[in-house]
This record gives C-alpha cells, structure tokens and sequence, in this order.
C-alpha cells in the first residue's frame, strides 16, 4: 500500500503518517498544491497512491479543488482505478460533508480522527487485512 497524507496540521500529519506508515510507503503534503504534485509524480513513476487522505481546509489548495485535480491527472494518465480518498476535516456541518462526497471523495473522517476507524475504513477499501 502506498499512502498519501494532505493536512496542513503538523499534529494531524504526524498521527495519520504514523498510522499508515505500519501497512506501507507513506508520502506527506502540507497543503493541496502540494498534494496534487506528489500525485503527479507519482503517476510519472507508472505508480499510484491508495489511499489518500485529504484535509478539506488547507492553504494554496483547498481538499475540493485538490481532489477535482488528482482525479483530473488520474483520467489523463489513463488510470481506472483510482485511489480511495478519505476527506478529513473539523466540520461537521452536513452541506460540507454532502459536497465532499459529491466531490468524489469515498469516505469521510471528522477530527480528532480515530485511528480504530480509519483502520476500519481502510479495510472496507481491501487494501489491508
């Protein structure tokens, strides 16, 4: 498994790297931007992030925007199955968390992110036992 952290908070990007360092390569970006050009990179080596966690609020790129971009450079490199990305954030306003999803993220983590069910939601994806 090859993962993918966005979040600007340097306590949030620790938990998460941490956490999914334990299943394989584990990549961090401080905001959208930089997000969107690991992916890039990534998809410049023939490989591919899954899953990737997306901050929804985070400086020069927002999650929204970053995701439309990753699954942009996904379509464009010919990729069909794209990867799994769960959207995390401290809102818990419903509108936030139906536009997240429209914008085709496949899960939703409210903050403080429990790692018991990340654990879990990563499991739902098949990508670890």
């Amino acid at each position: 498994m090859r993962s993918l952290v966005a979040e600007d908070d340097a306590t949030n990007r620790k938990l998460l790297h941490t956490f999914l360092s334990r299943y394989g390569e584990c990549d961090i970006a401080a905001d959208g931007k930089e997000a969107v050009n690991a992916v890039r990179l990534t998809h410049q080596n023939h490989q591919n992030y899954d899953p990737i966690c997306m901050d929804i609020s985070m400086p020069k790129m927002d999650g929204q925007r970053a995701i439309q971009e990753i699954h942009e450079l996904e379509a464009a490199a010919g990729i069909t199955k794209t990867a799994r990305i769960i959207m995390t954030t401290a809102d818990t306003n419903m509108h936030t968390i139906a536009s997240a999803l429209l914008g085709r993220c496949n899960a939703y983590m409210v903050k403080p992110i429990d790692i018991r069910k990340l654990k879990k939601e990563i499991k739902a994806f098949a990508l670890i036992q």
